[in-house]
Formats: structure tokens, C-alpha cells, sequence
């Protein structure tokens, strides 16, 4: 983990990679979270997180399953939907005059009855159809363009 003034400086002049997680139920649901950190506060998002340097994709999707869910699983349990880019005007720091810009690997993973366990980054959770998602202006459009 870099110090927030080293990460800071890293959000200003590079974009960043992180992995989306687009979890299914066998109900046909998926997972959305209440963000309560920037960027994107205060919307309901799909589950993910940065790839750390020198961190294999392997890797990094079983740390951020752990971390997001509660739970671990491998990158092989998913199918990869896409490359995609999210560029915000805001910062995790809320600070300074730059934005974020993240390179996004999504990968829809199917999770079957498990209820994954709340973390330090969403105040809930909640399971929605595609059409609830789409139809609903508290979620980011960045988790819409994967239904559409």
C-alpha cells in the first residue's frame, strides 16, 4: 500500500487498473453497493478494486473477491465481459484539482446463493435486475453501461 501523498500523486498522473465485479445470483440479480468513498459517492456500483503493481490478474481477482464479498474466488469461476474506462473529475482524496481515471477489466462472476458480507467501502448492499439498474438514477452510469 502506498502512503495517500505517494498514492495522490499517482491518481494525478496515471490512469489506474481495477477489476469490476458484475455478480450474479441464481436469481439473476446482481450486486450493487452504496459507495461511500470517492470517486463515485453516494451511487450504487458493482463491486471492484485497483490491480497492485506487480500484482497477477490472478491474484488481484482472488484479493479483491475476499475483500468485496467476504469471500474468495478465482478469475476462472468468472467470464471477462470487457475492457472499459472510467474517468471522474473527483479523487479518493477529495482534494487537489484532479480527477481519476481507472482502465477497467469486468468480469461477471456467478455466485449462486451466497450473500456476500458488507465492507468498508459500501454502506449496503443490494441485489437489482438489469432493469432496476437501468432505471435507477442513484446508479453510476459506469455500472449501467455494462447492462446496456
Amino acid at each position: 500500500m502506498l502512503d495517500k501523498e505517494v498514492f495522490a500523486d499517482v491518481v494525478r498522473n496515471t490512469p489506474l487498473v481495477s477489476i469490476d465485479l458484475i455478480v450474479r445470483n441464481s436469481s439473476g440479480k446482481y450486486l450493487l453497493g452504496m459507495r461511500n468513498n470517492e470517486p463515485a459517492r453516494h451511487y450504487w456500483f458493482v463491486p471492484g478494486g485497483r490491480v497492485n503493481k506487480n500484482e497477477k490478474l490472478d491474484d488481484a481477482f482472488v484479493r479483491i473477491t475476499e475483500k468485496e464479498l467476504g469471500k474468495s474466488f478465482q478469475r476462472n469461476d468468472a467470464s471477462f465481459k470487457g475492457v472499459y474506462q472510467h474517468m471522474y473529475s473527483t479523487n479518493f482524496s477529495q482534494q487537489g484539482d484532479f480527477g481519476t481515471h481507472y482502465v477497467v477489466l469486468a468480469h461477471v462472476l456467478d455466485i449462486g446463493d451466497y450473500t456476500p458480507v458488507s465492507d468498508d467501502q459500501h454502506d449496503e448492499y443490494r441485489w437489482m435486475s438489469a432493469e432496476e439498474i437501468l432505471g435507477d438514477d442513484k446508479v453510476h452510469d459506469y455500472t449501467k453501461d455494462y447492462f446496456r
